[in-house]
């Protein structure tokens, strides 16, 4: 009888792709996710259809694409997570499951379980509803050591300032998240396998990391800003100065800063999650074990003077994507894929793996076939979005390869191409060029092929319609799930 794996499912949030030793970085260290991807398989060219936290989540936790999750960013016309159904933690837990999600969820109401038995919240400063507190901060004031509260370090949840932790490392969210994934598991029901979500909050601003990694990183030569031939449009001292900004240059010291804080959060996060590692293997469960590590998009971290996220460029839409198969499982392995893969395939590989039944809701695809090497048809391209958040200039829809980016800006009407191949911080702006023509015709072309199926207006006889002065692109799905 076929027995099936617990599955631990690893999240951070806002960690941009090329932040882990496995993925080329030779400054950071990340030694508990370098060994993870030695022994499963590493995808390249992973991405996040809609490079914010509540659409990216809806779609890894319904498989779904987010025009069928209705939510397609954090603005204009966008709603909450609500209404989800056939989620992963749903089908697991029907298929005997013990589930549970600790960290951050960003679900709404915030106590929502969406198929999850239990859940233990940190939500950072997201307060919903009139009376809620997160778990997190609860144990933080009961367990703090002086009179000081968990945002005295004084950076704001969007902020690009760094500093040290204020308070005591043991009360850092991310220590918080790995003593309550360990509790789960010490106390989880012993004659069902288990599905535990453990989700971060960092590296996501503030970039607060510990004292400990922050000095690691401040003696470091880490690296700076990729800024493009194209950037100066977004070298805007207004908008430079607000301590949120989603964009402008701030000082290098001031930049090299985040980056420290930045750097130092996802070191400490690799050592807490070495912590979780070293006890399922002390209890044996190492290697009946599914684990999957991935973020819900990147960070900018001042990359063409941008900061944040919502962007199609490659800090804040392509993402780490690493799958360790349990032992029972293991075999001629795929090291390393570049096949183009997306937070929708998450949730059809976990049920594959674990024997469970893929809803006909879902969208994406296992990733079995890959990691296994067979030879299967997959996509050609992710096709990724994100509706007006700061500004719209900011809205995009974008698609990739991996290998070629192509960019529409629906409000502004103009698109941007990118040969990820030889200039992979997108430093060069090809659209205009001629020798390129044909290349830009071919991806707008796959776009326009994606957009015409909705019928939403933003195609009209085989070209792309600008939105300048039109309502927002709402989906017509996410009236029927708020229903439901």
């Amino acid at each position: 009888m076929y027995k099936r794996p617990n599955v631990l499912l690893i999240m951070t949030d806002q960690q941009r792709w090329d932040t882990l030793g496995c993925y080329g970085n030779k400054a950071i260290e990340t030694a508990n996710l370098d060994w993870l991807a030695s022994e499963g398989t590493v995808f390249t060219s992973a991405y996040s259809s809609t490079p914010s936290c509540t659409p990216a989540r809806a779609s890894l936790m319904t498989g779904m694409d987010p025009w069928n999750t209705g939510i397609l960013g954090m603005g204009r016309g966008q709603g909450p997570m609500k209404g989800l159904e056939n989620t992963l933690p749903e089908q697991l837990a029907g298929a005997g499951y013990h589930t549970q999600g600790v960290g951050k969820m960003h679900f709404h109401p915030q106590r929502s379980l969406f198929g999850f038995h239990h859940t233990v919240l940190d939500e950072s400063g997201r307060e919903d509803e009139p009376g809620f507190v997160s778990d997190y901060r609860r144990w933080f004031e009961q367990n703090k050591t002086g009179d000081y509260g968990f945002t005295d370090h004084g950076i704001d949840w969007n902020s690009w300032m760094a500093r040290p932790y204020h308070a005591p490392e043991f009360l850092h969210p991310t220590n918080w998240t790995v003593n309550e994934s360990i509790r789960f598991i010490q106390n989880r029901d012993p004659g069902k396998p288990f599905f535990l979500k453990m989700s971060f909050a960092r590296p996501h601003s503030p970039y607060d990391a510990p004292a400990f990694y922050y000095d690691i990183y401040e003696k470091k030569d880490i690296p700076k800003p990729l800024i493009g031939e194209w950037s100066a449009m977004h070298h805007v001292e207004k908008d430079a100065a607000s301590p949120d900004a989603w964009r402008g240059k701030r000082s290098d010291g001031e930049i090299r800063r985040a980056r420290i804080g930045y750097y130092g959060n996802i070191h400490h996060i690799d050592l807490q999650i070495g912590r979780l590692l070293m006890y399922l293997k002390k209890i044996g469960q190492l290697d009946h074990t599914l684990i999957l590590f991935t973020s819900d998009h990147g960070d900018m971290m001042g990359d063409h003077h941008l900061w944040r996220k919502t962007y199609a460029y490659e800090g804040s839409a392509h993402i780490p994507l690493i799958v360790k198969l349990p032992k029972a499982m293991e075999g001629a392995l795929v090291e390393r894929s570049n096949a183009p893969v997306c937070l929708q395939d998450i949730m059809p590989t976990i049920l594959d793996a674990a024997g469970v039944p893929i809803p006909d809701s879902v969208d994406g695809r296992s990733l079995l076939p890959l990691i296994r090497g067979e030879s299967t048809p997959w996509r050609e391209f992710v096709h990724g979005e994100h509706s007006t958040c700061y500004s719209e200039l900011q809205e995009m829809q974008y698609v990739t390869d991996g290998r070629w980016k192509y960019i529409w800006f629906p409000r502004i009407g103009t698109e941007q191409l990118f040969d990820l191949a030889s200039d992979p911080g997108e430093c060069v702006d090809l659209a205009t060029d001629e020798d390129h023509s044909v290349e830009l015709n071919r991806w707008r072309d796959k776009l326009v092929a994606v957009l015409a199926e909705r019928n939403a207006g933003l195609t009209e006889q085989g070209a792309l319609v600008c939105q300048a002065g039109k309502p927002p692109i709402v989906s017509p799905k996410y009236e029927g799930m708020c229903i439901r």
